[in-house]
């Protein structure tokens, strides 16, 4: 066609925008509504837990913190923030909670560097590594409960395996489960669980790429260069779970309460000064004192420290953690 034969041909017709006819919108078949039915009803019992678990408890702690209830009178009377102004100024709070940083100080860092020691040297290729492996995580598995009823067996003052040994060697009988020596056994109790940290470890160990490592063997790299420069930062992201979730777990220690004299709920009274820690103080103010709202307010302190404590790890760890891939936040 020439191009006046195509100046001379009409145009086509054009429609406006709103005569054309909108495609009708397609109606949700049988099996939608069918899948959006079982996913409401599977989603159901875990909102219901929510709820009932976690965010009623939450709501209710809180209105417990603001009154003075003792958990047995009906006649419950709101003070505001009068237990909040209490604790600020109690010595025992005070020195619960400094005493707790030195436990979470202590436990914390040992715990890692005796898991990741454990890992490396479970990582090696030894013979029967698999039963090594299985024997010190088996620790990691027991109850807490059994763990400390094993130890106060153990450190016995009368009949404990310690002061036998003790004996065996001349020394005399040490009271391990009142201070000075109470908190030491604390520490043992709390590191006897380290397998978890070793199991994570080993994960990280074993999932790092082994081309690095023959790279700085290569280069001249000895084993304590190659542990320190490659190792160590590519397993700072598990090292940094490990933090968090150590000191998180530390600062809720009930350990001590389960290593006193008094198996009873009332053990709370006989737990050594030196492992009087911040959770025992809220035991006893809800156990012993009776004091509900005192010992929600104290519950609440806790977790806005341990908002803070986790928001300050994140803050000073941003530039030495090492991560494969890069946030989304810095693209």
């Amino acid at each position: 066609m020439s191009a006046g034969q195509l100046a001379e041909a009409p145009a086509k017709a054009t429609l406006p925008a709103e005569a054309v006819p909108s495609r009708p919108p397609r109606r949700r078949g049988a099996r939608a509504r069918q899948q959006e039915r079982v996913f409401y009803l599977c989603v159901t019992p875990w909102l219901l837990g929510f709820l009932g678990l976690t965010l009623y408890p939450l709501g209710y702690a809180l209105w417990l913190s603001l009154t003075d209830s003792d958990g047995i009178s009906p006649h419950t009377h709101f003070i505001g923030l009068d237990n909040y102004k209490e604790l600020l100024s109690d010595p025992v709070t005070r020195d619960t909670l400094i005493r707790t940083g030195i436990f979470v100080a202590a436990v914390v860092p040992t715990a890692i560097i005796a898991g990741l020691a454990l890992a490396a040297l479970l990582n090696r290729p030894i013979r029967g590594r698999g039963v090594y492996r299985t024997l010190l995580y088996l620790p990691a598995v027991f109850p807490p409960v059994g763990a400390a009823m094993a130890f106060k067996m153990v450190f016995d003052r009368d009949t404990g395996a310690a002061n036998g040994i003790l004996g065996f060697f001349g020394g005399g009988p040490v009271t391990w489960l009142a201070d000075p020596y109470a908190r030491y056994v604390l520490l043992m109790l709390t590191l006897w669980g380290c397998g978890n940290a070793m199991i994570i470890s080993l994960a990280g160990l074993q999932d790092m790429p082994k081309e690095l490592l023959e790279a700085a063997r290569i280069d001249g790299a000895n084993s304590w260069q190659s542990f320190r420069r490659i190792t160590l930062p590519l397993l700072s992201p598990v090292i940094f779970f490990q933090v968090i979730t150590g000191v998180i777990g530390a600062l809720q220690s009930i350990m001590p309460m389960l290593l006193a004299a008094n198996p009873s709920p009332a053990a709370v009274t006989s737990v050594p000064q030196g492992n009087y820690l911040y959770m025992i103080n809220v035991f006893a103010q809800y156990l012993a004192n009776g004091r509900f709202g005192y010992a929600s307010a104290l519950l609440w302190v806790l977790f806005a420290v341990i908002l803070v404590v986790t928001a300050l790890i994140f803050k000073l760890s941003s530039g030495a953690v090492f991560y494969n891939f890069e946030p989304e936040t810095k693209k």
